[in-house]
């Protein structure tokens, strides 16, 4: 039995597989910020993000069915960038996106600034799988502005 024992040691020994080490794994490749949306940029919008919108609009943007949309490439997040300042500045109530109804409604949120706008709606437009244009100071203005 002893015999037994020293010749599989020594044939696990010669295979190496008693010494085989395991390959370090790939690193992920990092993320690259989206173009022309700076990486301080996005951070801001996370922020501003997890302080008002997470818990309707969920950690993954996904939303919660029939209640609060999902931010994930809707029409609503990705087309008229007038039309989803205008979601912060009036509101929204019963709103069909992508075929479904939600029901809940969105508060205006008139109490952030217009850079925590432009920052939380660039952060939306370019996470989740989405990929947009940021929204600007400017173009927040100017949708504030139309409303009056």
């Amino acid at each position: 039995m002893k015999n037994i024992c020293v010749l599989l040691s020594l044939l696990l020994l010669s295979s190496g597989a008693a010494f085989a080490q395991k390959k370090p794994a790939a690193k992920a490749p990092a993320k690259k910020p989206t173009a022309g949306v700076s990486p301080a940029l996005l951070a801001s919008g996370k922020a501003i993000y997890a302080q008002n919108c997470l818990s309707c609009h969920q950690a993954d943007g996904g939303g919660v069915d029939g209640m609060n949309p999902p931010l994930t490439k809707t029409d609503y997040v990705l087309g008229d960038k007038p039309r989803l300042i205008g979601v912060l500045l009036n509101g929204l109530k019963g709103v069909e996106i992508n075929g479904e109804e939600y029901r809940s409604v969105m508060p205006a949120q008139t109490h952030l600034t217009e850079q925590q706008m432009a920052d939380v709606l660039t952060y939306v437009r370019n996470s989740f799988g989405n990929k947009a244009s940021a929204v600007t100071v400017g173009e927040v203005k100017a949708a504030r502005a139309a409303k009056k």
